[in-house]
């Protein structure tokens, strides 16, 4: 491949990975913020309410893999004791959206 080929597509994939982290972050704001807050510390009214766990907490990251945060944004989060819905599931987002969130969730690991 010659140089500037290369050069274009280095730059077009970078242009799409800066997109999908900013989707990334949108829909954090739009969509998971009000319950986990900012920085996902769960600090929130909504949040200290349904007693969420800090995203932060290096512990509780390691208690679910990439594939649990993914279901959970896609089918909710139901209490395993009484049933009731503790995260509904979050409808609109493609494939692609959902593993760019779980990544930002990710990152919000101390």
């Amino acid at each position: 491949m010659n140089p500037l080929r290369l050069s274009a597509l280095l730059a077009s994939l970078t242009i799409a990975t800066l997109a999908i982290a900013a989707d990334a972050d949108s829909n954090w704001k739009d969509k998971c913020m009000s319950c986990h807050g900012a920085d996902g510390l769960g600090d929130t009214k909504m949040g200290k309410k349904l007693k969420i766990r800090s995203m932060a907490d290096a512990e509780f990251q390691a208690s679910f893999t990439d594939a649990d945060a993914i279901k959970a944004v896609k089918e909710g989060i139901k209490d395993p004791a009484s049933g009731k819905v503790r995260m509904k599931p979050i409808d609109g987002f493609t494939d692609d959206e959902i593993t760019a969130l779980v990544a930002h969730v990710r990152s919000l690991k101390k």
